[in-house]
């Protein structure tokens, strides 16, 4: 038993990928500023056990990932930025909801938050190698059963 993230960060950027809303799309969170037009990345935020959801024998995981949606703020036209942006935030909403299992690689994207937080996002600016960014950061909780073996 282990909790394998690379599978599971690589469905979340396959359905960035295959939505065909941004430039790129990272399985890292970057350490620059990302280039021209609409930038995703995603990455681990945080890993504990899901509450309410695990056996007697192993113990169900609760993983959280980041996916962000970067945009330059001078992009232009200014009053498209939001609306660009959000269109990729509903695709890739709707595609969370749709593969609620990320094709059988765990038990459930956490929607309504059973056990914690659910699927949520915020919208805010990221200052990033002297450029300002508009970002919407989407919350992705994922629960992943019998990771972690429990012994008497």
């Amino acid at each position: 038993m282990a909790l394998d993230t690379k599978p599971i960060i690589d469905a979340v950027v396959s359905h960035a990928l295959t939505s065909g809303h941004f430039e790129r799309v990272n399985a890292h969170e970057p350490t620059s500023a990302p280039g021209t037009g609409l930038s995703a990345a995603v990455w681990v935020d945080a890993t504990e056990p899901a509450r309410g959801t695990s056996g007697l024998r192993a113990t169900t995981a609760r993983l959280t990932l980041n996916v962000r949606l970067y945009t330059s703020m001078l992009a232009e036209p200014a009053d498209a930025i939001d609306p660009r942006l959000m269109a990729a935030h509903d695709a890739l909403m709707t595609a969370y909801s749709a593969d609620f299992t990320l094709g059988d690689l765990v038990r459930c994207v956490d929607l309504l938050g059973q056990s914690g937080v659910p699927l949520s996002s915020r919208a805010g600016y990221l200052q990033q190698d002297s450029r300002l960014l508009r970002v919407i950061t989407i919350v992705l909780p994922v629960l992943v059963n019998d990771v972690w073996e429990q012994t008497p």
